[in-house]
């Protein structure tokens, strides 16, 4: 009986890291955001109880509207973009190939996850620059005038999502290849007796195996995208107009430049619900689309 309290206690030591760690990085941070939603703040003076006015802002707000109208535009186009070129990737890279070659294009298609997004999207800033960027110069070189990449309204969101999916679609990648990794060769043995090759080999076989994989790089893809901030902000910094200003990006600027510190975390709490009703949405339709071995 001492043996197992002394487990117990060097269990609970070990653990107590983690959990203050947790309690108060991230569950107090939490908790103080809920609350100071119902408040107007300025960090200077005292809070202020405004109840659900906050709230009632928000809906009036045509800057909000834009940011997260604009942020659905970008969660549709870049995480469809994303799973896409990961899939697409992986099967390519799991057809037969030596394995040198293989472990080369792992590498070289995750490489772009580990750098920070500031430093990726300030090298891409330079690269797409109207006057003296090497994307315009190429363009130039079979005859194409230069194009406003940043600072049109046609093109800048279209630039957001580009180097949002570069530099994301490696970890989607990596997950395909496991999920592909584990369908057992037997089956497409099967599926080529039968006549299956090509596409509907994917279609009738790949795709409903690697539904499960598909399901969770969907998820955090999309979560991940609703949250986005870097690429915008350091691009573009929301421009031209509010054409790429994203929910993140209002939060940060209520309560940074605005020290508006009630509307950002009102329109954060509202960003979170968001989340949450999406990520259960997709785990209810997986109910039906899910193929699980």
């Amino acid at each position: 009986m001492s043996t197992d309290r002394s487990s117990a206690v060097l269990r609970w030591i070990f653990l107590a890291p983690t959990m203050i760690g947790i309690g108060i990085f991230v569950l107090l941070p939490i908790i103080g955001s809920l609350v100071l939603a119902f408040f107007r703040w300025d960090i200077i003076t005292a809070p202020q109880f405004v109840g659900l006015r906050n709230f009632t802002d928000m809906a009036t707000d045509s800057t909000v509207a834009i940011s997260f109208l604009n942020t659905a535009i970008f969660v549709v186009f870049a995480v469809a973009a994303q799973l896409g070129v990961a899939m697409l990737l992986a099967v390519l890279v799991q057809s037969r190939m030596p394995s040198w070659l293989r472990v080369f294009f792992r590498s070289t298609f995750f490489f772009p996850l580990v750098l920070s997004a500031a430093s990726v999207s300030i090298l891409m800033r330079y690269l797409f620059n109207e006057s003296y960027g090497v994307i315009n110069w190429a363009l130039s070189l079979i005859g194409i005038p230069a194009v406003p990449w940043l600072t049109s309204t046609q093109w800048a969101m279209v630039v957001v999502i580009a180097v949002y999916v570069w530099q994301n679609f490696g970890f989607s990648f990596l997950l395909f290849i496991g999920g592909l990794g584990s369908i057992p060769q037997e089956i497409y043995e099967a599926g080529a007796i039968d006549g299956a090759t090509g596409w509907k080999k994917f279609q009738r076989i790949t795709l409903p195996l690697v539904s499960p994989t598909l399901l969770v790089a969907s998820v955090m893809g999309i979560i991940s995208a609703l949250q986005v901030f870097d690429q915008p902000y350091v691009l573009t910094r929301g421009g031209p107009g509010d054409s790429t200003r994203t929910v993140v990006m209002v939060i940060y600027e209520s309560a940074f430049r605005e020290l508006e510190f009630g509307r950002a975390s009102a329109i954060g709490l509202v960003l979170m619900i968001a989340i949450m009703l999406i990520t259960a949405i997709q785990f209810r339709l997986a109910r039906r689309f899910v193929f699980y071995q």
